[in-house]
């Protein structure tokens, strides 16, 4: 039996949380925290972990903490609420796909969309082929499976989000946490861009289809394979969204 979603979620947001490494700790936080709200470990409604316990684990002051969230909170992301029942709540929600909106953060991007796409078409496939040379333990192994399990169960509303937990699942089971955060930082240039393109039935399906021959593939200590089709799953992604621009 795989883990389940809630024990999956808390494995994640540790890779999400962990400790701040770089002198700019206010902007290296602020970008821990949009991992965790608009990739989709903490949901709309969910509250963040306690400010002690947040700050600890990314081993910033609680200024640099609170600061941050005040940022997150302008910027509509969060939503601070107190009393008995108070926290810091996320607000963001994926906007729903439009090609208007697909063109204008394209344009929006510039040089920077096509230098991202070509980053993710080599580090994804890297990540997948370095899970797949590693020693899963029966854990890893369930813990990718519930992200699967997550991505199938999903629908147009989450899927998005869900894509990226099982993308970022397999780079954190890589153990190489650089690795990992290239593949977040990306997957975070990427995220309006990706929302923006408009589900296409089809897609999902092959999407599915992809996803479970990557998944197969690394827990059969496959790297060639999985890189393989990895690959293709990324580069299929880039070709429809060049597509939809034109």
């Amino acid at each position: 039996m795989s883990q389940s979603l809630t024990e999956t979620a808390r494995l994640s947001q540790d890779a999400v949380f962990r400790p701040v490494r770089t002198g700019n700790a206010f902007e290296e936080t602020v970008e821990r925290l949009l991992y965790a709200v608009k990739l989709g470990f903490i949901a709309q409604g969910q509250t963040l972990p306690p400010e002690r316990d947040l700050a600890a684990q990314l081993q910033v002051s609680r200024v640099t903490l609170r600061e941050a969230i005040r940022a997150l909170q302008q910027s509509g992301h969060l939503e601070s609420r107190r009393g008995r029942y108070g926290g810091t709540f996320v607000t963001y929600t994926p906007s729903e796909p439009d090609e208007g909106d697909l063109r204008r953060i394209a344009d929006t991007m510039g040089d920077e969309l096509a230098d991202a796409l070509a980053f993710r078409q080599i580090v994804e496939p890297g990540a997948a082929a370095l899970t797949a040379e590693r020693p899963l333990t029966a854990e890893n192994r369930q813990f990718l499976q519930a992200h699967l399990d997550d991505v199938l169960g999903s629908d147009q509303a989450t899927f998005r989000q869900a894509d990226s937990r099982f993308h970022l699942a397999i780079a954190e089971m890589s153990g190489s946490p650089t690795l990992y955060a290239s593949v977040a930082e990306t997957r975070l240039r990427l995220d309006d861009l990706l929302n923006a393109i408009p589900l296409l039935e089809r897609n999902i399906e092959h999407s599915h289809d992809q996803h479970h021959d990557i998944l197969m593939a690394i827990l059969r200590g496959d790297p060639e394979t999985a890189r393989s089709v990895m690959g293709a799953h990324v580069s299929g992604t880039a070709a429809l969204l060049r597509g939809f621009l034109g």
